[in-house]
């Protein structure tokens, strides 16, 4: 289906024309329009479209490209908000302002609007390059470098339908070449397929304090290796986008590999949620792989060391094994000769009784400084049955010695480790040395901590095995999917890790900082319903009120459209919380929200309890003279039950210190119920819905409506402010 585009040949709809060749869409043009007029877009039925922006809305609603106007109805609201930003460039004034605005947004973003190229990013892409010179005056200076990272960027990867528009709607010279990525320009992120080699500089790096050393454009290869025994948490998230971030931004692969070594911990279960985990983040990889898959090659090069002098078969008992590191002697296996160490070997890898007293260890320097270095454990028993290959096997690896094997064997260029393996790093290299493989770069970045929260697999294991949470996806539980099930947005947790970058400083982090973010996120879309606590909740008599209800259709969100409607009923008797009850006077005017003022005459009270209220509409009341503005629910049975729920800290005490036993910090109270009656509309909810409780705050569903008598279950989300604990 071709379309014509019609518009004043003095000003072409450059973000119109470059969406459409972009995305594949048949595009004639016709500059017939007399000047000032918008562009018009007529279909092939007949039908005719006006204004820019809505022209680029229906490109981005037809295009095949994944999520071009957004994959969700946040995502589509984001990209409108910037169809209409696109205009300031134009007003000669603003246009520096404007500049910045988009300079500071990119800061850690790759685009505007998710991880897709959107009509939100040619809108702007187009409005700069229709400036000409102006802006390329700019793209040229050092002024406003995100901006220009993702202009260049998003030239590299459509570089041929980009400078073709531009030389023919902008001006001959078209936008000229993307500025070498050896000199002091920038390079394209994403996914480019751009063929710029280089190094990117620092003052690029969007908030990270250091690039990837030695990095080059198209040449670099990561890894996020997480272990499968457990589900993923917001310390590995940290990691994974780090990951993902330098990969987009240096045009390189990212492989997702499984360092599934130890059976005796590790699950397909682990594998299967790790991988859903690593999706809900966003993150694109080249393949999966697994350290098992390696295991030949692995037991081939201990054996190859073992026969080189560089490693042997020690039968220490483990305790005395560590004393000996921590002291510097010298085990007395230390010095067997090859056909020894290759007898036990046999043994180990038979899993005999013998073998089962054998560790194997690389030979490296017992008096080294570096405790690391002391003979470092390479290979042990295990006799349990591994998830992936059964009982194959009854020797594996250590981490510290297969990480670096497979890193290498991989092609990894840098491998991004947590700041407490310092002192790890001249193990790893060492080892890599001895094995005769080509080097690794390593990369250092401080573990995420938070405060309240435990972040070792191990421990949460217990919570899991003992009862104390409902399973690794419990609201309480850092996990992503806890998170995510406790109402968090992946894009606030992604915006969270990505502002603290790749800092080598220890970070202790306050929740309340996250949820600041998760709340900005939320508020301007999520649904407004409304809830009273069921109990103590009070009646309010309006004598003037509808002797027969009636309905009102009104808007879930008065600001955000999309959110849709919702049918509020009016009747004579009303429910009030109790608390909101108590706080009225007699006499005093009140607002009933979505209603109108109210006049409180009477409060009837038994025992020094309200019983019920009566009072009349005042409809010709001002809502700016009230100091009480009320939500209420009508007297109806329609009125659906509510579980409300609310989340506190598993501990007690903001940060563990080394050596103190978890298990006694355990908080009593971590989970506490408020049954409510909701509005009927609630009855529509979706398991996953986020929605506000009119003055009550942010909630998630978690069990929808399912029968009349089975209460939705809401769990509530915080909103940034200081959380008090329960207990």
């Amino acid at each position: 289906m071709e379309l014509t585009v019609a518009y004043a040949a003095d000003s072409p709809p450059l973000s119109v024309i470059a969406a459409a060749r972009i995305v594949g869409v048949a595009l004639s043009t016709d500059p017939s329009l007399s000047s000032g007029s918008e562009p018009i877009l007529r279909l092939a039925s007949g039908e005719i479209m006006q204004g820019t922006n809505t022209l680029l809305r229906y490109i981005g609603r037809i295009a095949a490209l994944p999520n071009f106007y957004g994959q969700d109805a946040l995502e589509t609201e984001q990209i409108v908000k910037w169809l209409e930003f696109s205009s300031i460039f134009v007003s000669g004034s603003e246009f520096e302002n404007a500049c910045l605005h988009v300079d500071r947004h990119l800061t850690f973003c790759t685009l505007l609007v998710g991880y897709n190229l959107s009509i939100a990013d040619i809108a702007i892409w187009s409005a700069l390059a229709g400036t000409g010179q102006r802006w390329e005056s700019l793209r040229k200076s050092r002024k406003y470098q995100n901006l220009v990272r993702w202009f260049n960027s998003i030239l590299t990867e459509h570089e041929d339908v980009l400078n073709e528009v531009t030389a023919t709607y902008v001006g001959k010279r078209g936008l000229g070449k993307v500025p070498a990525a050896s000199t002091k320009g920038t390079v394209a992120c994403g996914n480019s397929k751009g063929s710029n080699v280089g190094v990117l500089p620092k003052e690029n790096a969007a908030g990270f304090e250091l690039d990837l050393p030695g990095a080059k454009v198209g040449e670099v290869c990561l890894r996020f290796a997480p272990e499968p025994s457990g589900y993923l948490h917001i310390g590995h998230s940290k990691a994974a986008l780090l990951n993902k971030y330098f990969a987009e931004r240096y045009q390189g692969k990212l492989l997702i590999r499984f360092d599934d070594t130890n059976p005796s911990k590790e699950s397909s279960e682990f594998v299967d949620n790790l991988l859903k985990d690593i999706e809900t983040l966003g993150i694109k990889y080249e393949k999966v792989t697994y350290t098992s898959d390696y295991f030949d090659d692995l037991m081939k090069m201990a054996e190859k060391l073992i026969m080189e002098g560089k490693a042997y078969v020690d039968d220490t008992p483990r305790e005395q094994m560590q004393k000996e590191r921590m002291d510097g002697i010298e085990s007395r296996c230390r010095n067997n000769t090859v056909d020894e160490n290759l007898a036990l070997w046999k043994e180990m890898i038979a899993g005999s009784e013998r073998g089962l007293q054998c560790c194997v260890r690389g030979k490296l320097d017992m008096q080294d400084p570096n405790k690391s270095l002391r003979d470092p454990v390479y290979y042990r028993c295990n006799l349990d049955a591994h998830h992936r290959i059964g009982a194959k096997y009854k020797v594996y690896p250590t981490y510290d010695f297969a990480c670096p094997f497979v890193d290498s064997i991989e092609g990894i260029t840098h491998a991004l480790r947590a700041s407490e393996y310092h002192d790890r790093n001249a193990q790893y290299h060492r080892i890599i040395q001895d094995m005769g493989l080509r080097n690794v770069q390593l990369y250092e970045f401080s573990r995420l901590n938070m405060v309240y929260t435990l972040l070792s697999k191990r421990k949460l294991l217990w919570f899991v095995q003992n009862g104390k949470v409902d399973g690794w996806d419990d609201p309480r539980f850092p996990t992503v999917q806890g998170i995510v099930r406790r109402g968090l947005r992946v894009e606030a947790l992604i915006q969270f890790i990505l502002q603290q970058g790749a800092s080598k400083n220890l970070n202790l982090m306050e929740w309340d900082k996250l949820w600041t973010i998760n709340k900005k996120i939320i508020d301007p879309i999520c649904p407004r319903h409304t809830a009273v606590l069921e109990e103590k909740r009070v009646i309010l008599i309006l004598e003037n009120g509808p002797d027969k209800p009636f309905v009102r259709i009104i808007p879930r969100h008065k600001k955000y459209e999309p959110a849709g409607q919702k049918a509020t009923t009016y009747t004579k008797r009303i429910w009030l919380d109790y608390e909101d009850a108590s706080s009225i006077t007699e006499g005093e005017e009140v607002t009933l929200m979505d209603w109108g003022n109210a006049i409180v005459k009477e409060i009837k009270k038994e025992d020094g309890n309200i019983t019920h209220l009566v009072g009349v509409l005042h409809p010709e009341g001002s809502v700016k003279t009230t100091k009480l503005k009320l939500t209420w629910l009508p007297e109806i049975d329609e009125l659906v039950h509510l579980t409300l729920v609310e989340f506190d800290y598993l501990i007690k005490k903001k940060k563990l210190e080394e050596g103190e036993d978890f298990l006694e910090n355990l908080n009593p109270c971590t989970r506490r119920e408020t049954l409510a009656l909701g509005d009927p509309n609630m009855r529509n909810l979706k398991r996953g819905e986020i929605l506000q409780l009119e003055r009550k705050g942010y909630y998630r569903c978690d069990v929808p409506f399912l029968r009349s008598l089975k209460p939705i279950v809401l769990f509530a989300i915080p909103d940034g402010r200081q959380q008090t604990t329960s207990n």
